[in-house]
């Protein structure tokens, strides 16, 4: 998900061009060499013709595997990531927009839709992944939200043993160091994990306004991440001294120097290798400096490359659907729904509330000087997103805490760049931007997006072609149950009666009321209206997940057994957000860190 202003907070862009590298070599001087004690992983030039392990994708999963696994210095380990490092850039918090459609990027897009996506160039919504080690932990919005109880318990309740709330929350709290004082007795979290979470060392007075909005509404300030999830709450984030702490900087710059580990970047993976015969996967073929090489895996090969990477993976290398297999010419070592169960959550971008005050982020009325010393100097680091909700719907279970809307409210909207940077990475049309937010881009807004929980529609991720180099398609199918849509209608308008509390009187704010163009037909607000400003300003919150589906042996959706092994083939695992049966109620950036850290237990207990 966008959280348009954000590259604006430093006010870089809006400033002249020529500014960039000024501010760009302050921030590398203060903050990356001088403050940050951890030196960059060591990309390793001459590797070893066979590991024990194989971790394919650096991101939010494979950067915690690699770890773990070189704990025990009598294994070694070879991680290839496809992107390059970090840099300068991706550790400010408020650059993340900049981020997208850049070289860290994959640059995904969605097939056409009519369901959803109706407001960006040929219907098809972008889907940001991070290309670069640290994965999309590099491109998010840090925010750090586990998901709730009954998430996991229904996992288990699905056959997949060792997946419930009971046995996961370990799992949360070994990687964790929060350093929020407030929460430092908490049952419900932890310190001295590679992981900083915390708040964001600053933020506008929106925030609070937000959280009291939702007290005078009826839902409570709690810890989301305790032990109730209904509520409002000032996000927390994995941000470490004002900087993003992505899962690279916490989990791969402590190991650099382990003599068991080794890191490959721009290593593009191109298949697994797998004994036809005996259905063993005994290496991976990738292409690095123009150069095709294969290292063979004593052990095992995990698949951490994400929900769309993964499944593309696993189909070039013959494990996947029969059918579609057979039509690209690719042949088939093992019949599995590999590509199935594709979910995200998607919200709704289009409410913006517009204010007499200024107290939210606009580009144009931010200098550039001051706040790059703020950040460099202070630690104080502007994020994007500064509170989270969850609410039900009346479509919600009553009895259960297993609210059914997540709202993420931003002191800014698709306006607050002046129409530099943020409809170009949501893909809006650009007439659409111009009669929408043409009007507004001079004024101080801010924005509440409601997304849906947990989708009962599904998608699919196929391959294009079977060569590697293609992206795969992917087809979200947002809204196929109508189900979905009846939930969002009801979440915003939660969302409007948040934003209608008295609270917000003092800055003046109040709904910008101009109707998107091809919704005008409609009368304003009605369930009608909603629904088609829902289908138009459609923005995913980069959530993409389950297409390597968990399940137990007698489940034909499944992909992975409960210990992560894919079915049929030996010495292979898939440990990241694929391995969903369903999608957390939450960010997932967190649970895929769980994920990260079970799935490496799972191979030390299975190895003893």
């Amino acid at each position: 998900m966008v959280v348009p202003g954000l590259g604006a907070t430093l006010g870089i862009f809006g400033s002249g061009i020529w500014i960039i590298p000024l501010l760009l070599g302050t921030i590398s001087y203060y903050r990356y060499d001088r403050v940050d004690p951890e030196s960059k992983p060591i990309d390793q030039q001459n590797l070893l013709p066979e590991y024990d392990f194989i971790v394919i994708g650096g991101g939010s999963a494979g950067a915690v595997v690699a770890n773990r696994l070189t704990e025990n210095p009598k294994v070694n380990v070879l991680l290839l990531e496809a992107g390059p490092d970090e840099n300068e850039v991706t550790d400010v918090p408020s650059l993340a927009a900049y981020l997208q459609l850049s070289n860290l990027d994959w640059s995904y897009k969605t097939e056409p839709s009519n369901t959803a996506c109706l407001g960006m160039v040929n219907n098809r919504c972008n889907w940001p992944r991070g290309k670069v080690l640290g994965g999309s932990s590099v491109l998010n919005y840090m925010i750090y939200v586990r998901g709730n109880k009954n998430d996991f318990d229904h996992w288990g309740q699905l056959g997949n043993p060792g997946w419930d709330y009971k046995s996961v929350l370990p799992y949360f709290l070994k990687s964790e160091d929060n350093r929020n004082p407030y929460l430092a007795r908490s049952p419900y979290h932890a310190r001295g994990g590679y992981l900083t979470v915390q708040e964001a060392p600053w933020h506008t007075p929106l925030v609070a306004a937000f959280v009291e909005a939702g007290t005078e509404i009826g839902y409570e300030n709690r810890d989301i991440n305790g032990e109730k999830q209904t509520g409002y709450m000032i996000a927390q984030g994995t941000i470490r001294r004002g900087s993003r702490c992505s899962t690279a900087k916490a989990f791969l710059r402590p190991i650099r120097l382990r003599p068991n580990f080794h890191l490959a970047l721009n290593a593009f993976v191109t298949k697994i290798e797998i004994d036809p015969k005996t259905k063993r996967a005994w290496g991976v073929e990738f292409v690095r400096h123009n150069r095709k090489q294969v290292i063979r895996a004593r052990r095992e090969v995990i698949l951490s490359a994400g929900a769309i990477n993964s499944p593309q993976i696993l189909m070039l290398s013959g494990v996947g659907p029969r059918d579609h297999l057979e039509a690209m010419g690719i042949p088939v070592i093992k019949n599995l729904p590999v590509g199935n169960n594709l979910m995200d959550h998607l919200g709704f971008g289009g409410l913006t509330f517009v204010l007499d005050k200024p107290v939210s982020i606009l580009q144009n009325r931010l200098q550039a000087a001051a706040a790059t010393t703020e950040y460099v100097l202070n630690e104080r680091g502007k994020g994007g997103l500064e509170g989270i909700a969850f609410v039900k719907t009346p479509y919600a279970n009553q009895s259960l805490d297993w609210p059914d809307i997540q709202f993420h409210m931003a002191p800014a909207s698709i306006n607050s760049d002046s129409g530099a940077q943020v409809w170009k990475i949501l893909g809006l049309k650009p007439e659409l931007y111009k009669e929408m937010y043409g009007p507004i881009q001079d004024t101080y807004t801010w924005t509440i997006m409601p997304l849906l929980l947990r989708p009962r529609s599904r998608g699919w991720v196929r391959l294009q072609s079977k060569n590697p180099f293609v992206a795969p398609i992917m087809n979200p199918n947002y809204y196929d149950d109508p189900l979905d849509m009846l939930t969002m209608i009801e979440g915003a308008k939660i969302a409007l009666q948040t934003a209608n509390a008295k609270v917000f009187k003092q800055f003046g704010s109040r709904l910008y009321q101009k109707p998107l163009p091809n919704c005008k037909h409609l009368k304003f607000l009605s369930d009608e209206y909603l629904e088609c400003g829902i289908r138009t300003i459609s923005m995913t919150i980069y959530h993409q997940s389950g297409t390597t589906k968990m399940g137990p042996e007698w489940d034909d959706t499944a992909v992975v057994d409960p210990r992560l092994k894919v079915y049929g083939i030996h010495g292979l695992r898939v440990i990241d957000a694929s391995i969903m049966p369903q999608v957390v109620s939450g960010n997932t950036n967190a649970a895929v860190i769980m994920i990260g850290e079970k799935g490496a237990d799972l191979i030390k207990e299975d190895w003893r």
